[in-house]
This record gives C-alpha cells, structure tokens and sequence, in this order.
C-alpha cells in the first residue's frame, strides 16, 4: 500500500536509504532529495507499507515534463526484511494508476542501475516497457554503469 510520507515517516526513509546494501542502488544525493520531496511541490515522496501497515520502504516521483505530463520515478527502496514478497511491484503498479488516474499523466518512467537485477525485475513485472540503455552513464560500484530505461504509458496498463 502507498500512501504520502509526512515529516515523521523521514527518520525511517532515511536509515532504510542508508543502509549500505541499498544505498548502492539509489542517487548518491538520496538523502537530500528525500527531505526535499515532502514538500510536494513537483512530485510526491510516498510510503511503501506491509499488510500489517508497517513501513517497509518507500519512492518518490518527481514532474520532469508538465506540458508533456511526464513522471520519473526515483528512490524505490524496500527494506531487505520483506523482500520477495512483491511488495515493490506492487507499488510500482500502485504508483502508475496513481499517475495516470490522480494526476492525469501520460507516460512514467524510471531508470536503474545495469547491475541492479532486482529493480529491472521490478519495473517488468509491473508492465513497464524496456525503452533502452545509457551505456556507462553513472560512476558507481567501481566503474561505469550502464542506465537502464522504463517507461509505461497510462493506455499501456
């Protein structure tokens, strides 16, 4: 389930973001754009809660076109505890009818890490198309790494 983060759900994002296994997979600027994110001024910073609704991680979205109603997503992270459950494809999913029915959108659209399988996984299952690869577009990990792109347009779900 998602829902919007408030002030008080930032501590939690925040140590989930930074634990060293998922901070390899995020923007080194995460933390900052995180506490920016609550402001809701162009995007949303969004919860990512269990059945039991417990906070297991989060994402956010940010309008990178407005005449072009165009979203990129950014920052999945899902705790290591819940992993394998489905929660992240299943607020992905969450995320793009929430793009494309609340905020009338027309495309959404993420980019990951070429090393992180997970997140591609992620993104396919929850119906987003693979559009291409910016070869060795980010130093990380030790070396280039390549971006790999998503996108899902809202008559595509």
């Amino acid at each position: 389930m998602l829902r919007l983060a408030t002030a008080a759900d930032l501590e939690a994002l925040v140590a989930i973001a930074g634990r060293l296994d998922i901070a390899k997979t995020l923007a080194t600027d995460v933390v900052e754009d995180l506490t920016a994110a609550l402001d809701h001024e162009a995007g949303e910073l969004l919860v990512i809660e269990d059945d039991d609704g417990e906070l297991v991680g989060g994402l956010r979205w940010v309008l990178v076109n407005r005449r072009s109603r165009i979203a990129s997503i950014h920052s999945l992270m899902i705790h290591p505890a819940v992993r394998g459950r489905g929660l992240a494809t299943t607020a992905i999913r969450d995320l793009a009818e929430r793009l494309f029915t609340v905020h009338w959108l027309h495309r959404a659209e993420a980019e990951v890490y070429g090393f992180n399988h997970a997140a591609q996984r992620v993104f396919e299952r929850a119906g987003f198309v693979h559009e291409g690869v910016r070869r060795r577009a980010y130093d990380r990990e030790d070396g280039w790494q390549d971006g790999i792109r998503y996108g899902l347009l809202a008559d595509e779900r």
